[in-house]
């Protein structure tokens, strides 16, 4: 974990946090993060590597980050907040209201005619995140599960 252990604490400092465990083991997790976990299974994940790790402190951490612009807090309706790696372009996401599952999809055309709507308004993006909730199409013939 060398390399990547040094990029993290760099991300950190020049972020102007300081440099703890247990914000190298979250943002790790964070960055090696398929999903979008919530705060339960950050604690989770982070005490399968440091079994030290309190919520309060995950809680504490994440509100660092975020503040920091390191990470993005995404907040559903009625769940968790689950929580990603600020990304490098934007995207959107929809929430499967059956499963939870979170996907991101990314559109440039999307992104075009949101920067070119908000330019036309007299406006710039400084951030943005759009929440589709959705349901899968069950084609005829495909079983429930």
């Amino acid at each position: 974990m060398g390399a990547e252990t040094t990029d993290f604490a760099q991300a950190l400092r020049d972020a102007g946090l300081r440099v703890t465990p247990q914000r190298m083991v979250l943002l790790s997790i964070l960055m090696g993060s398929a999903d979008h976990p919530n705060a339960d299974e950050l604690l989770a994940r982070a005490r399968a590597v440091d079994d030290s790790v309190a919520l309060a402190t995950v809680y504490r951490t994440l509100s660092a980050l975020e503040e920091a612009g390191l990470i993005r807090k995404l907040s559903l309706e009625n769940e968790p907040a689950r929580y990603e790696i600020t990304p490098a372009a934007e995207h959107d996401h929809i929430v499967d209201i059956d499963s939870g599952e979170v996907i991101e999809i990314s559109c440039d055309e999307i992104n075009r005619l949101r920067r070119e709507l908000l330019d036309r308004l007299g406006y710039e993006i400084v951030s943005q995140n759009t929440l589709i909730r959705a349901r899968r199409i069950r084609k005829p013939g495909q079983g429930q599960g």
